[in-house]
């Protein structure tokens, strides 16, 4: 049996690991401290450190770690290139993805989205990856181009001198150290350290929804170009939807995503529900009649949120710590890339003109949250019964624009024409689509927090 997917317990350290040792500490302070070594963390550090600055990260884990988010999606690809990372992930062994396709709750299979016809460029081939090994690829990028990176250290607190961030409150084997940095990045994932002691959170007041996930050996897979494609298939009920990823190794993910209430309240063990919504879901059942489970099962709660801010005096906020959306069109790893990416270019930009004040290290702020808001209001149409299908037969020639969406070129007003046929195909009466800024603010929803759950077996306490 394959037991690549839960192995994800740290390496053991050796005598490379010197480069952790706290004397490295006692140098000059650093341009800027990067709390978190997942994309964001290493894409904002990497790009840093290309630019002549000195950057110093933190990372709590020893990677590789378990992480969830496994399926990246073309606009990865630019940023990826900036990295110097398109070598390696062409030398990796991850599967190769072409495509997404749509499959109905009677399991009745949407025409392929196929990427290349809609931008034949090798950009339009992307990775379905396992996150353990992808996240330590990326982590090494950053070492390879000088970033300092440090292991299992945690930062407990951001310094601040009024409302200036100052540097990190970090802990180490040798106990507490300050270091202080002009700029000080918070890439910490669903933990959210600024987040938190600023209470910036707001969660998203209709995305609530969880997911229970187990990975699978010989479940069925495509042959040739859509080998690798990522589907979206919808419960029996309509209720949800499972997420299809293959991976190499011979290993599918596979993972249910439904409204909390619906998924968690009221159901039994996690393995219940999952075979419960297996058993409902043709699309489901009829690929994996032949497959065996490798793993137990994970589970994960309250994950639709985002900040109030991107930036503040002196401190940045990028990938998860700034939000996170939702599975759907997996735009996860691509949306912490790309804000590592402009917050990068914010913070060069401040450096060098002495400016580490909100307006300048937040500057890349609106345009963010407009692509964000793109991809948002996709995922929720899907969730309020838009269906792919209907669009395209009533309006085929919106295909191309439809698909720029779903590979992530979001951050212009080129794809707004499709909100108009869209709203045209609406039931009478359907209400509008509440802004994310409609949720609730963490400081209210005292019962809501990020939860991850993992199989017996595998370490506790490990970020999505």
């Amino acid at each position: 049996m394959n037991n690549r997917v839960p192995s994800s317990e740290p390496r053991v350290p050796s005598l490379d690991d010197a480069r952790d040792a706290p004397s490295d500490r006692r140098g000059a302070d650093p341009d800027v401290v990067v709390i978190g070594g997942g994309p964001a963390g290493s894409t904002v550090s990497t790009l840093l450190a290309k630019q002549g600055k000195t950057v110093r990260l933190f990372e709590r884990e020893r990677f590789p770690r378990f992480h969830i988010g496994e399926s990246l999606i073309p606009e990865t690809y630019w940023v990826l290139k900036q990295l110097d990372m398109l070598p390696k992930m062409q030398a990796s062994q991850f599967v190769k993805k072409y495509s997404v396709q749509f499959v109905n709750s009677e399991g009745r299979e949407s025409a392929p989205f196929y990427f290349w016809d809609n931008k034949p460029h090798e950009c339009s081939q992307t990775w379905q990856v396992v996150r353990s090994e992808f996240d330590t690829m990326m982590l090494d990028n950053a070492r390879e181009h000088g970033v300092d990176v440090h292991e299992g250290v945690r930062v407990h607190d951001v310094l601040f001198d009024g409302d200036r961030a100052v540097g990190v409150k970090i802990r180490d084997a040798q106990g507490f150290h300050e270091i202080r940095a002009k700029v000080v990045v918070d890439a910490s994932g669903q933990n959210g350290l600024l987040m938190n002691r600023l209470g910036l959170r707001v969660w998203d007041p209709i995305l609530n929804k969880g997911a229970i996930w187990t990975y699978w050996e010989n479940a069925y897979r495509d042959t040739g170009r859509d080998e690798g494609a990522t589907l979206v298939i919808q419960t029996g009920n309509k209720q949800g939807w499972f997420w299809y990823i293959p991976q190499h190794d011979n290993i599918v993910s596979i993972g249910v995503v439904a409204p909390f209430d619906y998924l968690f309240k009221g159901r039994g063990s996690y393995a219940q529900t999952y075979d419960e919504e297996v058993e409902l879901c043709p699309g489901v059942k009829q690929r994996i009649a032949k497959a065996q489970k490798v793993t137990g099962y994970f589970a994960t709660k309250d994950y639709s949120y985002r900040s109030t801010r991107v930036a503040g005096e002196g401190w940045v906020l990028v990938g998860d710590a700034f939000g996170f959306l939702d599975p759907l069109y997996s735009s996860g790893v691509m949306l912490a890339l790309k804000s590592g990416q402009l917050a990068a270019d914010a913070i060069v930009e401040g450096l060098s003109r002495d400016d580490t004040s909100e307006a300048q290290l937040g500057k890349w702020g609106p345009l963010f949250n407009e692509g964000v808001d793109r991809m948002r209001r996709l995922v929720c149409e899907y969730y309020s019964g838009f269906s792919f299908g209907t669009m395209i037969r009533e309006y085929p020639e919106l295909r191309g624009t439809l698909t720029d969406l779903l590979i992530g070129d979001l951050f212009h007003d080129g794809t707004d024409k499709v909100w108009g046929p869209l709203e045209s195909l609406y039931e009478e009466g359907k209400p509008s689509i509440p802004g994310w800024n409609a949720g609730t603010a963490a400081s209210v929803a005292t019962d809501k927090e990020t939860l991850l759950v993992l199989p017996e077996g595998l370490r506790r306490g490990l970020q999505i």
